[in-house]
């Protein structure tokens, strides 16, 4: 029997080789505290009443993805399955809604579902959750759109569709769900299983399923566009009129529910030219009620979750390969003692710098270096250095003086 161990299936490790991973987040957040977001994060697992009271029994995360397990204490516990309930437990547990609103939150953590892993398909995958908690500003949710706009962009994709409606909220959609459900009860044959199921809980769900035939059966269902109140109406208008003076283009999706219960109002998908499960790379919405739900005063709220995994793969089709971090400095030495304090002073001042830790000879130390390839390679021999630099002389100078020099 092999002693070798691997990742479980559905899992993947993060090399450092992985450099279009780690440029990602470096510019993730970057751009999150450009825009004002301050990091937040959770534990790796909740209460399962978390999810099963905000996401619905009729979501798919709840009826097939969680991992769901009871512990010593027989408590049933879950793997975070997505950021944003978790997010607005802690807003709520650690009094968030007494700072000044709204508050604007971001987490880039792992998430958990179990389904068929894939390529861009993780058990565990990374998610970038944005949220801004306590404003029911339309100019917010245009905000929020705009932000994962301007990531495509810098990151360089644009091979992109981004998909928006509107879902109402609890003053109009009651009268929206009556009328849908007459449609579906003169249309029995219509629903599949999972959409039978999805029926029973959450009927506006029904629009949330995978079957091709399906979706294009319910194009002639009635839309909750045309149900609207004013007031969401009016938010809506706002919304794209806010799009429009981003200069975002966008596409209505009249049947873009997403896949939780607790949205309200503004629902957005981004999605990518795969025709697969892969094609969404970014999706969110308003959740007005969200807090309320999960014990705290009525806030309104907006956000999204956005899978590291999927957009890499879209960066990839489109952007060229980064180049590789590269050290400023190797240093090749006898005597690594002495070398110590001149390490320590090259990397206070910002220089990249590195030195042999494997004992090698002097001409192995070199080859290594060579291997790494730096930007340079110093030789130190007692209290001289020589700074080797591709299509430059060799510049010897004193050891005290080597900060100075390359700093």
């Amino acid at each position: 029997m092999s002693d070798k161990f691997q990742a479980p299936r559905g899992t993947h490790d993060v090399l450092p080789s992985d450099r279009r991973w780690w440029q990602l987040v470096a510019t993730i957040e970057e751009l999150t505290s450009i825009y004002g977001y301050g990091p937040i994060q959770t534990p790796g697992f909740e209460d399962t009443g978390l999810f099963q009271r905000t996401s619905g029994e009729a979501s798919d995360v709840v009826h097939k993805e969680m991992y769901t397990f009871t512990d010593r204490g027989d408590r049933s516990l879950t793997l975070r399955p997505e950021g944003t309930a978790p997010i607005a437990r802690a807003y709520v547990e650690h009094g968030l809604f007494k700072e000044p609103q709204p508050v604007k939150l971001y987490t880039l953590a792992p998430m958990y579902r179990y389904g068929r892993p894939g390529r861009g398909r993780y058990r565990e995958h990374y998610q970038l959750s944005i949220e801004v908690i306590g404003s029911a500003e339309p100019v917010v949710d245009a905000e929020v759109i705009q932000f994962y706009a301007e990531l495509l962009r810098i990151v360089g994709v644009t091979e992109y569709e981004l998909l928006l409606n509107s879902i109402g909220d609890a003053n109009c959609r009651p009268a929206y769900v009556q009328r849908l459900n007459e449609w579906l009860d003169a249309h029995p044959d219509l629903l599949d299983e999972e959409a039978r199921h999805k029926r029973e809980t959450s009927p506006l769900q029904v629009f949330d399923v995978k079957n091709p035939e399906l979706l294009a059966a319910l194009e002639a269902a009635p839309k909750i566009g045309d149900a609207l109140c004013d007031a969401c109406r009016e938010h809506f208008d706002a919304v794209r009129s806010h799009l429009d003076a981003y200069g975002i283009e966008y596409v209505l999706a009249p049947t873009l529910v997403r896949g939780l219960d607790y949205y309200t109002r503004t629902t957005f998908e981004f999605v990518g030219p795969d025709e697969n499960v892969n094609s969404t790379i970014c999706g969110g919405g308003r959740y007005d009620g969200l807090v309320e739900a999960v014990g705290g005063p009525p806030t309104p709220g907006i956000g999204f979750g956005a899978g590291i995994e999927r957009l890499l793969l879209a960066i990839e089709r489109e952007a060229p390969e980064p180049e590789r971090s590269r050290l400023d400095a190797f240093v090749v030495t006898d005597d690594r003692a002495a070398l110590l304090p001149v390490l320590a002073e090259l990397r206070r001042a910002g220089v990249a710098v590195d030195a042999d830790y494997a004992g090698r000879s002097r001409n192995a130390q070199l080859k290594h270096a060579q291997r790494l390839d730096p930007r340079r390679i110093v030789v130190v021999e007692d209290s001289t250095a020589t700074i080797r630099e591709r299509g430059k002389e060799d510049l010897r100078v004193p050891l005290a003086e080597l900060p100075k020099v390359l700093a």
